[in-house]
C-alpha cells in the first residue's frame, strides 16, 4: 500500500560555515545554519519520509538539544529514516525534491547529490528527483539570507501497517 509523506526545512546562510547539501559540499562563501550540518535537502527528505510512515518529525528522533548530533552530518538522518521504512516491512518507492536558493546555482551539483542520497536510502538514483530553483529574488531566499527544500517520499508498506 503506497503511502506519501511531505516534508520542508528551512535555513539561514551565515559565514564560516560550510555548504552541504544532499550531503554535497557547495562553494560557497556562506553555508547553513543548525546544530547537524543543516543539510536542508536532507532534513526535508527525512521528515517526508517519516511523515510517510505516519511518525513525527526529524526534530522527534534527533532533537537539537541533544549534543549528540552537534555538526552530525545529515546522512545519519536518512539512514534512520530508510531503517525505520525497512522495520516496517516497508520500502521506498521514490523521493521528489526542489531545493529554492537564489545563490549558489545549484544544478551541476544535482547528480552527486543523487548520488549520495541514494546511498543513504540504499535505493537507485533514478528513484530520486532534485530539482533546483530561486525565488526570483523575492523574500529571505532572494535576498539569499536562507536555503529550503520540499520533498515528497513515496513507500510501499505492508497492508496490515
Amino acid at each position: 500500500m503506497l503511502h506519501v509523506g511531505t516534508g520542508y526545512d528551512v535555513h539561514a546562510l551565515v559565514t564560516e560555515r560550510k555548504l552541504i547539501l544532499g550531503g554535497v559540499e557547495i562553494p560557497h562563501s556562506k553555508g547553513l545554519d543548525g546544530h547537524s550540518d543543516a543539510d536542508v535537502l536532507m532534513h526535508a527528505i527525512c521528515d517526508a519520509i517519516l511523515g510517510a510512515l505516519g511518525e513525527s518529525d526529524i526534530g522527534h528522533f534527533f532533537p537539537n538539544t541533544d549534543p549528540r548530533w552537534r555538526n552530525a552530518p545529515s546522512k545519519l538522518f536518512l539512514q534512520e529514516a530508510a531503517r525505520q521504512v525497512t522495520f516496517r516491512g516497508g520500502k521506498i518507492i521514490n523521493i521528489d525534491s526542489t531545493l529554492i536558493a537564489q545563490e549558489p546555482k545549484l544544478m551541476r551539483h544535482i547528480p552527486e547529490m543523487k548520488s549520495h542520497l541514494a546511498e543513504a536510502l540504499n535505493i537507485h538514483p533514478k528513484q530520486i528527483g532534485i530539482k533546483a530553483t530561486t525565488n526570483e529574488n523575492l523574500g529571505f531566499i532572494g535576498r539569499e539570507e536562507g536555503i529550503a527544500a520540499i520533498a515528497v517520499a513515496g513507500v510501499d508498506l505492508p497492508e496490515n501497517y
